[in-house]
């Protein structure tokens, strides 16, 4: 039977118009009042959220939980399996730096794992635990603590000593702890209020790290001597420019500590010697409009990867260490429009780069000393690729990730001098899986303004082409960022129940170079939707699917990308799911004290000033173009203390949508009152959110 509301009565939102004239444009909004107040205090301490909208988001959260409560049975089979392919005592490949290899495992039952250490090339196994992440898991839940992420475990050069940071909200406001190995004690006082961003110097001593200010931007580069107990933080740089974000690091050498600034479309590199922590940072070449560059040091020199002097889908130049700015960076490798350089990295006598062309990835190498390049060949039709930075420079082995919709992931070292490639680790499915009862294809669909889409699907084998399936459309479409094609092995328990699984690589991201992001992307962003609704259409037409059997999936930007689309086309779906979606453009683009808009006006407009962008983000933006509509079953998720997409845009697009509803479908809000963006942090528990949104699809299918 079709998903309806089930007679049961659904939250309704008091309607507290509100009027905001901007640049000679009125518009009401009349769930402005969801957003509290002190919504940066709710970031820190969730539980000095307003009692009212607290009481509203429960409400819906209960009138989720029972229109779903007869998919419980199916939720805890789909948990079941998805765990059932997850090796429960995994571990990564120990990464070798000097003495040592360093890793991160799994026990079996572990939600977060521990990370240890082994010696490298003695042929023993001795394992040192450096931090038993679990255990501080369970600790910190015991406090009170019911979220943890930890994010990032850096050892000293001299592998005396540890810094970890740990998000105990799912704010991303992180705290920065120091460990001495040798005995586990904690060194100094703990650094709070971090971006969760930090690095040590080549000393051992001296950590720099990242703040945030009260609006969650990062904006500030400290440095410490952590085992000094008179010493105090010392700040080194301050972004003043709130559209820049800031990042700390070290060059691939390890010889230079970096502070890097960036938006969407310029950046900027200080530099300082990591031997030598107190000297005040050197810029290497000043921020320049539409200009974006990284640095990547080789004894005297930098390659520089740059989309400098048009270099549309980038290059790579060459300068002097000693002369970093720009008018002394000079061409190595030229620019070749439809090769889009993704990253580099430099190794002793080798510069790696990670490229895309046609929408595939692949890797080439290139020998400094003879010019001599190649790259690294794979068989299959769709593929994902990665490199996997490791700590050491003087080494000729790279080491990457490969997988594909039908291959789980593989670790390799390669030797970029004799080309040996070495299968390090292939990732286990327990529960078992045979890669020739799945089938991947790319496609290539026209839109309506004769652009053709990639897209990536993936099936059953012997899938027949009568519309029959239902399909699970996927898509991002904002940043540049390109949706890869690998191995998901949660997708697989829709694919087994007869689901067409899709990936739109709609304009927007960079799956066909650098062109198609600004071809989705401020005045052109309609084509993103576009592109999602063609794509949709395309494959009704193919008879992958059919109109009203498509359920559109996307997050955060993603779900700007289904909730424009539900506006749009909403006979287009069967359903919608909306992770933590990005929907009041407008007004979050207005909002300048919101952690990110300034740096987000570079992708969106800036509707403060600009009539041209107010009115082309008014003509898309989801939570603005809600109306009588009959809308199928949409499924809305948010995160209390998100600080990405704050908790209030989902809450107020429910609430929109559910108003103007024309049709016997439930619109569904489930916010997660105890983390934030990325949802919940252990490797099991985020299973139950997959579940749920998945044990939603088959009920819009009818397979539930």
């Amino acid at each position: 039977m079709p998903f309806s509301s089930q007679n049961t009565p659904a939250p309704s939102a008091k309607k507290r118009p509100l009027s905001i004239t901007q640049l000679g444009r009125t518009r009401t909004d009349a769930y402005a009042w969801l957003k509290d107040e002190n919504w940066q205090k709710v970031m820190e301490d969730p539980s000095v959220l307003d009692p009212v909208i607290r009481s509203h988001l429960e409400a819906e959260n209960a009138y989720c939980t029972a229109l779903m409560a007869d998919t419980k049975p199916l939720q805890s089979k789909l948990v079941a399996e998805m765990k059932g392919r997850i090796k429960d005592d995994d571990s990564t490949v120990p990464a070798p730096d000097g003495p040592h290899s360093y890793g991160h495992r799994y026990r079996a039952g572990d939600q977060h794992g521990l990370y240890f250490r082994i010696p490298r090339d003695t042929g023993t196994t001795s394992e040192d635990i450096l931090l038993d992440a679990d255990a501080l898991a369970t600790r910190m839940k015991a406090e009170g603590h019911p979220f943890f992420d930890i994010n990032g475990v850096i050892h000293t050069d001299d592998h005396k000593h540890l810094a970890y940071a740990v998000d105990l909200k799912g704010s991303e406001r992180y705290i920065i702890t120091v460990l001495d190995i040798g005995t586990d004690a904690v060194i100094g006082q703990p650094l709070e209020n971090t971006s969760g961003d930090f690095e040590w110097a080549k000393d051992g001593e001296t950590l720099f790290w990242v703040e945030r200010d009260d609006n969650q931007r990062p904006c500030k580069v400290f440095y410490k001597n952590m085992f000094d107990p008179d010493a105090t933080p010392t700040l080194i740089y301050t972004e003043t420019d709130p559209g820049f974000f800031i990042s700390v690091s070290r060059s691939d050498t390890g010889n230079y500590m970096e502070i890097v600034c960036n938006d969407h479309t310029s950046s900027e590199t200080w530099l300082m010697p990591a031997d030598a922590p107190q000297t005040p940072p050197r810029c290497a070449s000043p921020r320049q409009a539409l200009r974006e560059y990284t640095l990547h040091d080789h004894d005297d020199d930098f390659y520089v990867l740059t989309n400098a002097d048009g270099a549309t889908d980038f290059k790579i130049m060459k300068t002097k260490q000693n002369q970093p700015e720009a008018k002394h960076w000079q061409d190595f490798i030229a620019h070749t429009p439809g090769t889009l350089i993704l990253g580099i990295e430099t190794y002793k006598g080798y510069l790696v780069r990670l490229e895309r062309v046609n929408a595939l990835p692949r890797i080439v190498i290139h020998e400094i000393a003879s010019g001599i390049e190649h790259s690294i060949e794979f068989d299959e039709e769709a593929y994902a690729l990665g490199l996997i930075g490791g700590y050491e420079f003087d080494t000729p082995w790279l080491r990457f990730g490969y997988s594909s919709p039908t291959t789980p992931g593989q670790i390799f070292d390669y030797h970029m001098g004799t080309h040996e490639r070495k299968l390090l680790k292939t990732n286990e499915i327990p529960s078992g899986h045979v890669p020739e009862n799945y089938q991947t294809k790319r496609l290539e669909i026209t839109a309506r303004d004769g652009e053709t889409i990639p897209v990536t699907l993936i099936m059953q084998s012997g899938s027949t082409m009568d519309g029959q399936a239902p399909c699970l459309l996927y898509g991002y479409g904002s940043y540049g960022i390109t949706i890869p094609a690998g191995f998901r092995t949660n997708i697989l328990s829709l694919i087994d129940q007869g689901f067409v699984y899709a990936i739109a690589h709609v304009r927007g991201g960079m799956a066909k170079g650098y062109d198609w992001y600004t071809k989705g992307k401020l005045t052109t962003k309609q084509a993103t939707f576009d592109d999602f609704i063609d794509v949709g259409s395309g494959l009704a037409k193919l008879g992958y699917t059919s109109e009203g059997k498509i359920i559109a999936h996307g997050g955060s930007a993603g779900g700007l990308l289904v909730g424009a689309a539900l506006n749009q086309a909403p006979q287009l779906f069967g359903g919608v799911i909306a992770a933590v979606p990005f929907v009041d453009v407008l007004n979050t683009m207005s909002d300048e004290s919101l952690p990110l808009t300034p740096p987000e006006w570079p992708e969106w407009g800036n509707p403060l000033i600009s009539e041209t962008d107010y009115d082309q983000i008014a003509a898309y933006s989801p939570y603005d173009n809600v109306g009588a509509r009959a809308y199928p079953p949409v499924l809305i998720t948010a995160g209390l203390t998100d600080p990405r997409v704050t908790y209030w845009e989902p809450a107020k697009w429910a609430a929109k949508l559910r108003e103007h509803q024309k049709a016997d479908a439930p619109i569904l809000l489930r916010t997660n009152m105890d983390a934030g963006h990325q949802g919940e942090a252990g490797r099991y528990d985020s299973l139950k959110e997959v579940a749920f949104e998945y044990a939603f699809a088959l009920k819009v299918a009818g397979l539930a």
